[in-house]
């Protein structure tokens, strides 16, 4: 391993840099990156069909962060000696305002996408700020911990991740699987070259970077024990993309009939890495088995990302109980106490969560350097709970509003059409004087909420967000174990039964 890989050059950019505008960031990723969907090679993600508008979304947010009307809240000094200002949650946090302002920076920009966007750039910060808080954790390469930190901090980089191996199939055999999985294959005074693959990245072809780490079954393979970060015009490098909402939405309908499809698909792709050099000044570990696999839960990745997740589903569960409340006001069913009942569940489930965030921050733990983490037993606790929360709320949706989600036209274009106008404004009206228009309006928005081939994906995505239900739920049991909770609660029982026996109480104040 070259001398370089411990200490690689600290400088790479211009001083006083700062976050990207809209316009920059859409013209970083005219970058010659290749992406593939539908049998074709994407030439520019910022024109193409099945990309451009949620791109621009992304650079709406962005510009958000130069306008004076949101700076207060979207941005603080950074902790570099080479930056102005960045995203707070990018910034490893050293007090508990510094976690209130993390979320509600996190939360102003999920507003902005109303929650249907889970890997907005500020999700991977999750990550990025506990490189400066612990660059130690990357043992030899700490010294890249710490630039990548001052340098995505700087510039609000937009980093994908995939964790996870490709799903070829659980039968096959550990040597199998590694002949798919990303690992090394060679190395050289350069860096060191990849191949493999790794699934799903979410929102990768929107990315700067991606982030190429381990979690799941612990690995064996030293080769496959790498964790970098990869630009997205690597050569070698390529996604291979699911079929896209927005490009289904425009093809199918208009922003009317598709108003969240058509403009927050974060495309999930399959990354693929074809003798692909990676310089050494990008890499976090090689051929380092503890830290590869004990990244999620000793880095200080784990409760970050629960918190900036449970922050977004937060503000998604605002939406979704504004949604059902303007939905039965609509149909008339506002009255009913049955409807009352569940729309008074569905608000206790987004109470539950914006619980669960404020908890992460008011009883912060200490970390590495003098900074915080936010609390990890609220964040195990949201890890089981939060898929739970979201399909219920999905389901009193749909439970509640029944035949009016189909009860619908077809299409925008149906009320310029004088033929059908006046039988819409007839039989599609709402209660409480809602006119046809706004009442389809208000229904197909909630169509693809809970409904639509999109609306299927983010249950999904929900329910396995922060992994399997069954990894989320053993991990904070094993979490009691090492915390010594376990013993604590088990301390409390025992208690309990040393105040009585057979022959009564031994309690002093009982006999």
């Amino acid at each position: 391993m070259p001398d370089a890989v411990v200490r690689p050059p600290a400088a790479t950019r211009r001083a006083g840099e700062r976050p990207l505008t809209g316009e920059e960031y859409l013209e970083s990723l005219r970058d010659g990156r290749e992406v593939w969907i539908y049998g074709e090679r994407v030439r520019d993600i910022t024109t193409h069909p099945a990309f451009r508008t949620t791109a621009r979304t992304i650079a709406h947010l962005y510009d958000a962060l130069h306008d004076p009307r949101h700076r207060a809240v979207l941005t603080t000094p950074t902790d570099t000696p080479h930056g102005t200002f960045t995203h707070p949650f990018f910034r490893a946090p050293g007090t508990v305002a510094d976690l209130r302002a993390a979320r509600d920076a996190i939360a102003a920009w999920q507003r902005t996408t109303y929650g249907w966007m889970g890997r907005t750039p500020d999700y991977k910060a999750s990550f990025l700020a506990t490189l400066g808080a612990d660059p130690g954790f990357y043992g030899p390469f700490a010294d890249n911990a710490l630039t990548w930190y001052r340098r995505a901090q700087d510039r609000v980089l937009f980093l994908g991740h995939a964790l996870a191996g490709p799903p070829t199939g659980r039968h096959v055999s550990a040597e199998q699987s590694a002949a798919v999985s990303v690992r090394v294959v060679d190395e050289t005074d350069a860096g060191i070259v990849v191949s493999g693959a790794k699934a799903a990245a979410t929102g990768a072809a929107l990315t700067h970077h991606v982030f190429i780490g381990h979690g799941g079954p612990p690995l064996t393979d030293p080769a496959q024990a790498t964790t970098f970060i990869a630009p997205m015009d690597t050569p070698g490098l390529t996604l291979i993309c699911r079929a896209s909402y927005e490009y289904r939405a425009t093809r199918a309908g208009s922003p009317f009939d598709y108003p969240l499809a058509g403009r927050f698909d974060e495309n999930d792709a399959i990354v693929v890495f074809d003798r692909a050099l990676i310089p050494w000044s990008n890499v976090l570990v090689h051929r380092d088995l503890e830290r590869a696999n004990s990244f999620i839960h000793h880095s200080g990745f784990m409760p970050r990302f629960v918190f900036h997740g449970a922050t977004r589903l937060a503000v998604k569960l605002d939406f979704l109980c504004g949604l059902l409340l303007s939905a039965v006001r609509t149909t008339g069913s506002d009255a009913h106490r049955g409807v009352q009942i569940a729309v008074g569940e569905a608000l206790a489930w987004r109470h539950t969560v914006h619980a669960l965030v404020t908890a992460m921050i008011e009883a912060a733990e200490p970390w590495k350097s003098g900074h915080l983490n936010p609390h990890l037993n609220s964040a195990t606790a949201h890890r089981v709970l939060a898929p739970t929360a979201y399909r219920r709320v999905r389901h009193l949706i749909e439970d509640q509003l029944a035949g009016a989600l189909i009860t619908l036209n077809s299409h925008a274009g149906d009320f310029a059409t004088p033929e059908l106008r006046p039988y819409l404004d007839t039989y599609l009206r709402g209660a409480h004087g809602i006119d046809a228009e706004q009442r389809v309006k208000l229904m197909k928005l909630v169509w693809d909420s809970v409904g639509s081939e999109f609306a299927g994906r983010h249950e999904l995505y929900e329910r396995l967000w922060a992994a399997a239900p069954d990894v989320t739920r053993i991990e904070t049991y094993r979490q009691a174990l090492d915390s010594g909770l376990h013993d604590e609660l088990c301390d409390l029982v025992a208690s309990c039964m040393s105040d009585y026996d057979t022959t009564g109480w031994t309690a002093h104040h009982l006999r």
